[in-house]
């Protein structure tokens, strides 16, 4: 992978995260809350990872914290704010 679709994937990763990260935040949550709202086997180390844009989830993972956050996936991977070439 060249050094700027690296970029780019960091930095989608990066939005995504902090989009899952507001979002619980703003609903008053806990990671450890989120983990027990969420209808699978996950763990807040992977919540974590996510928040922080270091893993690259599932859109299954993140349907289901979309779910569990009670938002549209669109509002969890809106990427509006990163610069398109």
């Amino acid at each position: 992978m060249s050094n700027m679709a690296s970029m780019k994937k960091d930095e989608v990763l990066r939005k995504i995260g902090e989009n899952v990260k507001n979002v619980r935040l703003k609903k008053g949550l806990t990671q450890v809350d989120l983990v027990g709202r969420i209808e699978a086997r996950i763990d807040t180390t992977n919540i974590s990872r996510i928040e922080k844009g270091r893993t690259n989830a599932t859109i299954h993972t993140l349907f289901r914290i979309s779910e569990a956050l009670e938002v549209p996936l669109s509002e969890i991977c809106n990427l509006k704010s990163i610069q398109l070439p």
